[in-house]
């Protein structure tokens, strides 16, 4: 998948890609505004970013675990070869800190990342004090004219480039859990 961003500062026009979007096959999970006017985004009924992922702890939290795991793997292998697992308490000490540390260093990975924009989003810092609005889609590779298309039609849209999109199998999974929501 590719995700194209676009600025504007028209929720209204923004909310009216939205839609054509959604009535070419484009689904709702592949389209989200980032703004610092939620309100204004869920008045429009547009699909916002949660605020949980406008901030870093997920990208800060995979870094932490990284830095944990590889704590783990020293503290395990400095046990192993200065031959402190002969003791009689064996290796339980070593793999009860080994797992500490790799927890530790995941939780303070993550509690850093809230502290800080995402990463994928820190380009924008200053067009969202400005008041614009991130328009972006995750598309697959086929559905790539589908959003050109639609696009052409709203010159209030600023293409601000592409990047790195959602997993697809995330994507699906949103689909699914969104519609076992709707059969509820």
């Amino acid at each position: 998948m590719n995700r194209h961003y676009y600025i504007s500062d028209d929720l209204d026009d923004l909310e009216t890609v939205e839609s054509e979007l959604e009535a070419n096959g484009i689904s709702t999970e592949q389209i989200h505004v980032l703004s610092e006017k939620d309100a204004d985004v869920e008045q429009h009924h547009l699909h916002d970013v949660p605020s949980f992922m406008k901030q870093d702890v997920v990208h800060s939290g995979e870094i932490g675990a990284l830095i944990g795991a590889v704590l783990a793997a020293v503290v395990l292998g400095g046990a192993y070869l200065l031959g402190w697992t002969a003791s009689a308490a064996g290796w339980v000490p070593f793999v009860f800190l080994a797992i500490v540390l790799f927890g530790f260093c995941t939780w303070e990975g993550g509690f850093f990342g809230i502290q800080v924009p995402n990463a994928h989003f820190r380009n924008f810092r200053q067009k969202l004090k400005e008041g614009k609005h991130v328009f972006f889609v995750d598309v697959e590779p086929e559905q790539e004219s589908v959003l050109d298309r639609v696009i052409q039609h709203h010159p209030s849209l600023r293409d601000a480039g592409t990047g790195a999109a959602s997993p697809h199998w995330v994507v699906a999974w949103q689909q699914k859990w969104h519609q076992f929501k709707r059969t509820i």
